[in-house]
């Protein structure tokens, strides 16, 4: 295998990416401490989650230097998986309402 034609990138970009996990470890611990409660505490920690592990995939699995097909292969299917996650969390709160209002009366 030809080990020029793989960019190995910088020993300065892979400090760069520690240092961002460790801000966004500090935001995620935070918002944990901070007194927030229900879906804006846990909103926040998903998203700082979602964004340490981009960084991850992106640069420590060097999924940054690869071809576009194989990023689209890697990444699409948690991005399906979510999107459908959040349809049946709106579908379980439209039950659960239509539930509650039903046996309400």
């Amino acid at each position: 295998m030809d080990q020029g034609s793989h960019k190995q990138p910088e020993l300065r970009v892979y400090l760069q990416v520690w240092l961002w996990l460790f801000v966004l470890s500090v935001f995620s611990y935070l918002v944990d401490l901070s007194g927030l409660e229900g879906l804006p505490k846990w909103s926040l920690i998903t998203l700082l989650m979602l964004l340490k592990a981009g960084l991850i995939v992106a640069f420590f699995m060097h999924m940054a230097w690869e071809r576009l097909s194989i990023i689209y292969a890697v990444l699409l299917p948690p991005v399906a998986l979510l999107f459908l996650a959040a349809l049946m969390a709106l579908e379980a709160n439209h039950t659960l309402s239509s539930r509650l209002s039903l046996f309400a009366g």
